[in-house]
Formats: structure tokens, C-alpha cells, sequence
């Protein structure tokens, strides 16, 4: 969605969620509403946000690459989809499956690292609930040892050539011991780690 158009209908919490993703995202966002509460704002005070106060009109959809209808009006979320339909943009109304072309999952991102949890629409709360849970479980380290694994990566990708040998050494550097070292040693001495285990591959191959 980098750089791309997005429409938000409504100004609730929901919305404001939406929105907030959408510019996570790289999003250009416009957001259609009647009116704002004041509580919420500061929500869509972001850069490449556009509030527009107005009544729903289809000629706002024009050019979006997606639109998410947030409204608490069903027959307006519906007249939303069709407009949607028509103009052949993809649309996700909140709470309708059935009227979606594509499900938002809910996202644990650390860093580079990001997992996504969806139900197909059937029940967003429950991959609420397990997102919660999760973010207990992934932590910031997880994200930092992504960093680090990309480095050793290019790395292992430049001096092992044989492909097994690179999988079997991808696999030795990605897995729980190797993590468990990089939380408990640090960075630096886990690069040291990584580079003696590249070396004991390229000394005795498979």
C-alpha cells in the first residue's frame, strides 16, 4: 500500500484503527465522515491523512487502490461494496464478511518480523485474542535476531555455494539454539557465533 490511495468511510474507533494500519502501511489515506468526535481527532491528525467532513458520495472512491467502510449505517456499508463493485476497487466492510473482498489479519510485528493472524472474517476478535497472546510471547528480540539473521544470510549466500550446504547452514543459524545464544551473548558475539558456524560448514561439507 505504499504510496497508494485508501478511502476510510466513517470517523469511529474503528475507523481510526483502520487508519492507523492503513498508515503503518505507507498508505495516502482520505477518511469521509459526517463528523468527528473530539476524543478521537487526534487519531486522524497523521501525515498523508485527509479528513473530509461530508456526506458519503461515491465519486470519493475514485482512484483508491482499497476502501474500508466503517460506518454504523448497514445499508450505507452496503451501498458502499456496490459502488465499490462497480469501480472494480476492492472493498472491506467491517464486520459484514460477506460484503468483503479482502479480511485485514490482526498483526505482532517486531521490527522486520511480522505475523499475521486471520479467521476469514468469521471472528476478527478471536485473532484479536490470539495476537494478544502472541505479543507476550514475540518480543523486540525477535525482531532484532531478523536483522541479524539477514546479514548472516547474504553472508552465507557469498561463500557457501553448494545449495544444501547454504540450507542446512540457514537452517543451523535460524533455529532456537542459535536465537537463545543471540538473546543471551548479544549481536556482536553472535556475528563471531555465525561466522565460526559458516566456517565449520565450508571445512566439513555434507
Amino acid at each position: 500500500m505504499k504510496g497508494r490511495r485508501a478511502v476510510v468511510i466513517g470517523a469511529g474507533p474503528v475507523a481510526a484503527r483502520k487508519v492507523q494500519s492503513l498508515h503503518e502501511a505507507g498508505a495516502r489515506i482520505t477518511v469521509i465522515a459526517e463528523e468527528v468526535r473530539p476524543v478521537l481527532e487526534v487519531a486522524f491528525q497523521l501525515p498523508h491523512v485527509e479528513l473530509v467532513l461530508s456526506p458519503y458520495q461515491k465519486a470519493y472512491l475514485v482512484g483508491a487502490t482499497v476502501v474500508i467502510a466503517a460506518t454504523n449505517d448497514r445499508e450505507l456499508n452496503r451501498r458502499i461494496f456496490t459502488d465499490c463493485q462497480e469501480l472494480e476497487t476492492l472493498c472491506n466492510v467491517v464486520d459484514q464478511p460477506e460484503l468483503c473482498d479482502f479480511f485485514v489479519p490482526a498483526i505482532v510485528k517486531r521490527g522486520d518480523l511480522q505475523i499475521a493472524i486471520g479467521t476469514d472474517g468469521h471472528c476478527p476478535a478471536y485473532a484479536g485474542h490470539l495476537r494478544n497472546k502472541l505479543e507476550a510471547i514475540i518480543t523486540e528480540a525477535h525482531g532484532q535476531f531478523v536483522s541479524a539473521l539477514e546479514q548472516a544470510r547474504r553472508r552465507v549466500i557469498q561463500i557457501i555455494e553448494n545449495p544444501d550446504q547454504r540450507k542446512a547452514a540457514l537452517g543451523r543459524l535460524a533455529c532456537d539454539e542459535s536465537f537463545e545464544y543471540f538473546v543471551r551473548e548479544g549481536s556482536e558475539r553472535w556475528h563471531h557465533y555465525a561466522q565460526d558456524l559458516m566456517a565449520d560448514f565450508m571445512e566439513h561439507p555434507l
